[in-house]
């Protein structure tokens, strides 16, 4: 069978469509079903189909979840210090389960859409034992108490919830609350957030602090960036760059990165009560990690960051005092008590009368009050002119700081949730923190209401008028060929990672992905929709739906009646295709790309490598390269078979220059008219993927 080349296109067509709005099959049955043409046994889903299936078990076990009674457990705990296991800060949580959310979420990056919340695999290593996640194994295990209650709401939801609810519990405004995020079983989906071997591997850092895309952070180990500075030394002019660069790497624009850091230092403190440390992460000590070597360990003696103080005056009181107090005040840097950089109130003012320096309580709600203070990333917010405008806004206008705020968190800890049908708690009226409208971050598409045309007579204009034969025309490409490069390259996009791309919206037509290098740079597109073109001008149907029929039709001919593949309708189409700036294929078939490249963007798409190479020796079968490079990969372009196999195995490859790019390297066959691409000969080299080419080969 080749019914695997629909993982792609409909992972879940004979299941039901996911598309239509008046489809009697919900969005989670259908993703719950694998397709039929697709092994049942678990053991062999892909992880893009495991992930469906446990998100749609995962939404209906909390169907019937009150999240409005979460929600008042939630209340409950964030005011009731436990002080003899960890004391509140201020008498209250809230702080701590803002830091604990934000710190899970902002592990996120638009490079490969990895990190983020869903899947809670902060719980794991490595990131549970980054630097930035320092006392945050107290956080889970306080919250474990309202996890008892809750016992089938994920711990991603949860800690998503607890945040959300700790910020309007202190008076800060928020959107709502997006239900859905499935726990993981184990940290392997963030290895390559590093540190690991597997990091090293893809995306190695020379230099600690200046770690470069596609890495989230500046920093391993932290969110962001070190908060003392480039490299630790408090310069805030370098220091605005390096916060620039690392929101930009999750796609947070100036404001949002200002309201952001501000909303979240509005809160709480950091504490370096001395220069001794939080003694050894969990992956050193495993049962009692970070215990503390400053006098008790907790409360007044508490060691997280080093850095020592709160940025306001009430810290568990929602305002703009964070702004005001960078612009009013003179920041001066020095070395705190744990040691670390941070700046304090120069008592000789800003160009004016000295100023003393605000005072906040002590968490304790004993002793002298403490001076406030800085970060080395917080006075990089009045260093750069554009953060600092905006810093000037947020001062004199709460409101605006609120709608910003407000906006940003809640993009913060559900980027990585995908389309907004993934909210598994939409359309619930008792939770006064649904999700709220979609958000541009969503690259919303309206659902289509009904499909305007039949399949069959699509189909037959396909076959009649476009698919006339498989055959080539002089030199030129035959229609099959253009058409499932089209289709493949449309729906390639998908990544399982933040569930951004795929073809719904046929985006592909736009810039940038169609001008990639994996597309030809316009040729891909260009050719395949114009050959589409009379028949879109036929019907009404959506680009979208008629670049995946068509790729399906085009598969069944050149198959010669051996295939037969389901088409689920309903898609509609976009007016641009921003939403898959981030989806640029990093493996094109360049010479210097490595297997471990090509494992990496197999395993973000969701595909099996199983898969992975059926789709690829489909796309070789039926047609020439792609621009820059040259030549039929298969001596019978005209059949789906699996004569690419026989012919890449059979055959010895040496480097050749590509005939049509002078600058573009590519392989051909020693003893015969056929060419390859470093892809083909990685499935020649590597063992995994040489089985499978075997195996196809052979059968």
């Amino acid at each position: 069978t080749m019914a695997f080349l629909l993982l792609l296109v409909a992972s879940s067509a004979s299941a039901g469509c996911p598309y239509l709005a008046t489809t009697t099959t919900t969005t989670e049955e259908a993703l719950s079903k694998p397709s039929l043409s697709l092994s049942s046994t678990p053991s062999s889903l892909s992880t893009l189909e495991q992930k469906q299936a446990q998100h749609a078990a995962y939404v209906d076990a909390t169907r019937n979840t009150d999240w409005d009674a979460v929600r008042q457990d939630i209340d409950e705990f964030l005011t009731t210090s436990q002080d003899d296991a960890w004391p509140a800060d201020f008498g209250n949580y809230g702080p701590l389960f803002v830091r604990l959310a934000w710190h899970n979420a902002g592990s996120y990056r638009t490079s490969d859409g990895r990190g983020g919340v869903d899947g809670a695999r902060q719980r794991f290593d490595p990131e549970r034992s980054w630097d930035d996640n320092t006392n945050l194994d107290k956080a889970r295990a306080l919250l474990f108490s309202v996890k008892k209650k809750h016992p089938e709401v994920s711990w991603g939801d949860l800690i998503v919830l607890t945040g959300t609810q700790a910020i309007q519990t202190m008076g800060g405004p928020v959107l709502g609350f997006c239900s859905g995020r499935v726990d993981d079983p184990d940290g392997s989906d963030s290895l390559l957030l590093g540190p690991s071997s597997e990091q090293e591997a893809y995306a190695p850092c020379a230099f600690n602090g200046s770690c470069a895309e596609p890495l989230g952070s500046t920093t391993i180990g932290l969110i962001y960036l070190n908060p003392q500075g480039p490299f630790g030394l408090p310069d805030s002019y370098l220091a605005s760059k390096d916060v620039r660069d690392s929101f930009n790497r999750m796609s947070m624009n100036n404001s949002e990165t200002v309201a952001l850091i501000g909303g979240g230092h509005t809160f709480g403190k950091a504490h370096g009560a001395c220069p001794k440390g939080a003694g050894p992460p969990p992956k050193v000590d495993e049962v009692n990690p970070w215990p503390g070597l400053c006098g008790s360990g907790k409360s007044v003696d508490t060691f997280t960051s080093g850095i020592e103080g709160a940025w306001t005056t009430k810290p568990t009181t929602w305002d703009n005092e964070y702004f005001e107090n960078l612009l009013t005040y003179d920041w001066r840097s020095h070395s705190g008590p744990g040691g670390a950089w941070q700046w304090r109130v120069n008592p000789g003012g800003n160009d004016g009368p000295p100023l003393p320096s605000p005072l906040a309580p002590t968490v304790d709600g004993t002793g002298t009050p403490q001076a406030t203070m800085m970060m080395t990333s917080d006075v990089a917010l009045t260093t750069d002119d554009l953060y600092r405008s905006i810093v000037r806004e947020f001062a004199d206008s709460l409101p605006a700081f609120e709608t910003a705020f407000a906006a940003a968190w809640y993009k913060l800890v559900t980027r990585d949730m995908g389309p907004v049908f993934r909210c598994g708690n939409r359309g619930k009226q008792q939770n006064s923190q649904a999700p709220p409208p979609p958000q541009d971050f969503q690259h919303y598409l309206e659902p289509v209401e009904a499909v305007n045309y039949e399949e069959a007579d699509v189909v037959d204009a396909l076959t009649s008028q476009v698919f006339t034969s498989a055959l080539r025309g002089g030199e030129g490409e035959s229609a099959v060929s253009a058409v499932v490069k089209l289709a493949y390259a449309c729906a390639s996009t998908f990544r399982y990672t933040d569930y951004l791309g795929g073809c719904n919206g046929a985006r592909i037509r736009f810039e940038p992905a169609k001008s990639w290098k994996a597309n030809g740079y316009g040729e891909v597109v260009t050719r395949g929709l114009a050959v589409l073109s009379p028949v879109k001008d036929q019907f009404d149907i959506s680009w979208a739906d008629l670049v995946v029929l068509a790729g399906g039709v085009a598969l069944e001919v050149a198959s010669k009646g051996q295939v037969a593949i389901p088409f689920c309708p309903g898609r509609s189409d976009d007016i641009s295709g921003d939403a898959l700036k981030w989806l640029e294929p990093p493996v094109v078939g360049d010479v210097g790309e490595t297997v471990d490249e090509l494992k990496e963007f197999i395993q973000r798409t969701g595909v099996s490598y199983r898969d992975y190479v059926a789709l690829l020796g489909a796309r070789r079968s039926l047609g020439p390269a792609t621009t820059p490079f040259y030549g039929d990969y298969t001596s019978d372009t005209a059949t789906l078979d699996n004569g690419y196999f026989q012919d890449l195995l059979a055959n010895t490859y040496i480097q050749v220059i590509a005939l049509n790019d002078g600058d573009a390297v590519q392989y051909k066959a020693e003893d015969a008219d056929l060419y390859a691409q470093s892809i083909d000969i990685m499935l020649k080299s590597d063992p995994e993927l040489l089985a499978l080419a075997q195996t196809y080969a052979a059968d």
